[in-house]
């Protein structure tokens, strides 16, 4: 369920009620297709939160929003966003329109960083970059927050993984949100049917800046895997290098992505950080899932490079 970023500003006089708390809203922070996610304050603590609001059209509709509390629910991670809060509100069909049936609320905590996205147009506008180490040590964080998914019995996958789904924490933790995409790992692919299901399904869920290639063409027996992951975690590894997706000037052109993702043609610029970040953005984009690392080899690659650089200094 992606979240586009969108500032906006109004104040709510009637107060929230998600299960035993209460929250005035005070901003408006993002929309998407069928959620949008509000700033909010708790009335007797005064703390801030987000409150993400997703618009159910059915049960099916409330079903998968529902299945995305329960995924928040399975992991407690410092480099995975916590769930506060959650319920299901009906809607009354004589005071709002006819064809939604509730609104799942979710309350998360409240970034006021943003998300790596955020920082990137940061750092685009004033011409910097991040320090090299700073990069790693991020980058590892984000590695540690996948493998508690990975890792998970059984291993989940986030399938959207990209700069505006990790936020930053005022202690610069980065920290994985919008599980609403997130699923069981594994999953073999054994007619057509369930092939361009799972296709149509990424193509929803997954950002194709950010999409590997085996889910831009899904096919009869084969097994996809956690590794999915893996592919987006190359592009954002190359995201905050670079500022921009390894596609992006594929995206501006209105060239085809897919072709470009499954053709693997990655441009690499010149701006003084070490071959170890080209090295390990190859590494992690192998176009061939069976010859992509897992989560604990990316980790232990990351975690050398750190320490090589450490003990140079």
């Amino acid at each position: 369920m992606n979240v586009i970023l969108r500032m906006g500003c109004f104040c709510g006089k009637e107060a929230i009620h998600v299960n035993n708390r209460s929250f005035y809203t005070k901003s408006r922070l993002g929309e998407g297709g069928f959620s949008y996610v509000d700033l909010v304050e708790d009335v007797n603590s005064h703390k801030l939160y987000a409150l993400k609001k997703i618009t159910c059209h059915s049960k099916d509709d409330e079903r998968i929003a529902l299945e995305e509390v329960e995924v928040m629910k399975l992991f407690k991670h410092d480099n995975i966003v916590p769930l506060e809060e959650a319920a299901v509100v009906p809607i009354n069909v004589y005071t709002k329109m006819r064809d939604v049936v509730s609104e799942v609320l979710i309350i998360m905590p409240f970034y006021r960083r943003g998300s790596i996205e955020d920082q990137m147009e940061r750092l685009k506008k004033k011409n910097e970059h991040m320090s090299e180490i700073d990069l790693w040590k991020m980058f590892l964080q984000i590695c540690e927050g996948l493998k508690a998914m990975h890792h998970h019995n059984p291993p989940y996958a986030h399938r959207d993984v990209k700069p505006a789904n990790v936020m930053i924490g005022d202690d610069s933790t980065p920290i994985l949100m919008d599980l609403g995409s997130a699923a069981k790992a594994r999953v073999e692919i054994k007619t057509s049917a369930q092939g361009r299901a799972l296709q149509d399904q990424a193509a929803e869920r997954c950002s194709m800046l950010y999409r590997a290639p085996e889910l831009f063409n899904v096919e009869t027996h084969s097994t996809i895997d956690e590794r999915t992951d893996i592919w987006s975690l190359g592009c954002v590894l190359y995201a905050m290098a670079y500022l921009e997706s390894p596609f992006e000037s594929v995206y501006q052109r209105g060239d085809s992505i897919a072709l470009a993702v499954m053709g693997r043609n990655l441009k690499f610029k010149d701006i003084g950080y070490s071959h170890n970040v080209e090295e390990t953005v190859c590494f992690l984009m192998a176009i061939n899932p069976m010859e992509r690392p897992f989560i604990d080899n990316a980790i232990d690659k990351v975690t050398d490079i750190i320490n090589s650089m450490e003990n140079r200094v």
